[in-house]
């Protein structure tokens, strides 16, 4: 519900701080007195785009604010979606600063003009002979459709509302499934086409047999293998050197130390030589006993060297060939292979399971569809004959209305119906779909007329009547008020209008007028009271000069 409203600065308006009642309220005033700024304004905060004519002085920033209680209505995920905080009593503010750049604010965060006219279509609703657009979508007759459905069927065991939630929710399944099932396919088409090189690699990886080799051993015993005679001839010379007789170092290290032993009492630093050299001869000894040990081990084995040469050049050609580094490298590349082909052995199987789902998925939502094929089939009768009376005492006495509902060739947000609704005006011509179907003022009553049925159906945004009322003769327009009147004891309705059987009906009163304020004309909106408003229906009722009559007229209006 629209509480208040304040506008700077825009078109002719220079300050506006105006609150809105609930309930039924009439703005009325002369022709180019300014209504329509009004709806301008309300635009410019419901996210429509701004017009930098309209901004009255150009040298300082156009503002326009609103405050709306959205308690009743459910918001919250959008605020949570869009990260705001929720407010029960919302505030929308639009400035157009003199450069033309174009400012939006909810509860004072800086939103975009995106946000700002997404939840503004959850706000207002402004409908005028020149806005009956909307009327032939077929987003608003599936809506309208389904809020009658589910206000018909809202005492029963499962209402309109609770299976289309529930077709919802199987087709949000059934929509994530259908996407898992494309990539499936995707991804067995590519791995498809790689399975036949994907398993030579990993074939030639496994034939390797890389587990457990070590690189840096195999080039060690590859040197070795590759050095027997050198290895061989040096441990030999080492071992002669050190243990041969009479010539070798151990015996005459041995005679030298004989003698360092006869003199070793007569000084400390010649019992220190005497036990360095034999911790030196003790030494030699096992030195000599491993240099054999080791001549002993070394062994020419040209098949174990030709084994490690072909290895270590097969390591080198897979290292260079992935461009890898080291066996571990290879081992992981190998694994993930291995991992790739299995993944197209088995994409099969679950590609299989997959369609299984859908099918069980596809048939849970037929029976959905069909269930509120059947609601919709229904309650259809009710509403063509609720629409069709509501426009017919609004002076289209012939008028016919009908529902369609038409086969849909894919599962929409709806079940398997499109919905059409079909119209005409006239006695003994055919029923048309709506945007071939009938006139601007036509139009205009039948949207008052669904508009009236949905407001007993679902909680409604504000709603703006523009002047629909155009054309319209007094015994009609006193039908339209009622109409509005009944609508307004479930939402607020706004309506601009130049009828005084309208005008009387309204709970509020606004009237808007020009005045001049120096070389300046100015708008300005003013709410009646209740003697003023004898003056303006009566005004409006005669046109001219206000005979007591007229006021009298006007009295008896607005009782």
């Amino acid at each position: 519900m629209l509480k208040e409203i304040h506008i700077q600065n825009y078109a002719l308006i220079d300050q506006l701080d105006l609150d809105i009642s609930n309930g039924l309220t009439m703005i009325t005033g002369e022709t180019g007195a300014g209504k329509s700024i009004i709806l301008g304004a309300l635009g410019l905060v419901t996210g429509k785009r701004a017009d930098l004519s309209a901004i009255r002085d150009t040298s300082a920033k156009c503002v326009v604010e609103a405050h709306f209680d959205i308690s009743r209505l459910n918001l919250k995920s959008f605020f949570e979606t869009e990260d705001l905080d929720y407010q029960e009593v919302t505030i929308i503010r639009r400035e157009i600063l003199p450069s033309g750049k174009s400012r939006s604010f909810i509860n004072d965060t800086p939103v975009t003009l995106n946000v700002v006219s997404s939840i503004g279509a959850q706000l207002i609703d402004i409908h005028s002979q020149h806005q009956t657009l909307q009327l032939a979508t077929d987003q608003f007759q599936m809506e309208t459709m389904n809020a009658f459905v589910n206000e018909q069927t809202k005492n029963e065991k499962r209402s309109g509302d609770e299976v289309l939630k529930s077709y919802r929710s199987e087709l949000k399944e059934y929509k994530s499934l259908i996407k898992q099932l494309g990539s499936l396919k995707e991804n067995q088409a590519a791995l498809s086409r790689e399975l036949d090189y994907n398993t030579f690699l990993l074939n030639e990886l496994e034939e390797a047999q890389i587990d457990g080799l070590n690189q840096e051993e195999l080039e060690q015993e590859n040197e070795q293998l590759s050095n027997v005679e050198q290895i061989t001839e040096a441990l030999g010379m080492l071992e002669h050197k050190i243990t041969t007789e009479d010539s070798g170092m151990l015996d005459e290290l041995r005679e030298v130390n004989t003698h360092l032993k006869a003199i070793k009492g007569f000084s400390l630093k010649y019992l220190e030589l005497n036990e360095r050299l034999t911790s030196v001869l003790v030494e030699l000894e096992d030195i000599a006993t491993e240099a054999e040990a080791l001549k002993d081990q070394v062994d020419v084995d040209p098949e174990r060297l030709e084994f490690i040469n072909v290895k270590l050049t097969l390591l080198d050609n897979l290292y260079r060939k992935h461009q890898l580094n080291n066996v571990e490298d290879l081992i992981k590349l190998r694994d993930d292979l291995a991992d790739k082909v299995l993944s197209s052995q088995n994409i099969d199987g679950k590609i299989k399971n997959m369609e299984t789902q859908i099918a069980s998925k596809t048939k849970a939502l037929d029976q959905l569809a069909t269930e509120l094929h059947e609601l919709r089939t229904k309650h259809k009768t009710d509403l063509e004959a609720q629409i069709a009376e509501t426009v017919r005492s609004l002076g289209m006495k012939d008028a016919q209305f009908e529902v369609r509902l038409l086969p849909a060739d894919t599962f929409n947000a709806n079940g398997k119906d499109i919905v059409e609704f079909a119209f005409t005006a006239n006695r003994g011509t055919p029923l048309l779909a709506l945007d071939k179907a009938a006139s601007g003022g036509e139009l205009s009553r039948l949207m008052l007329s669904i508009k009236a049925l949905l407001s007993r159906c679902k909680q409604m945004p504000t709603i703006i009547f523009d002047e629909i009322d155009t054309g319209v003769s007094g015994s009609i327009a006193e039908k339209m008020a009622i109409i509005m009147k009944q609508m307004a004891t479930a939402m607020q309705v706004i309506t601009i209008t130049h009828l005084p059987q309208i005008a009387s009906a309204g709970d509020d009163h606004l009237i808007v007028r020009k005045r001049n304020e120096g070389d300046r004309t100015v708008s300005v909106i003013e709410r009646l009271s209740e003697s003023a408003r004898v003056e303006e229906i009566a005004q409006m009722l005669s046109g001219g000069r206000i005979s007591d009559a007229a006021r009298e007229n006007a009295r008896i209006l607005l009782q």
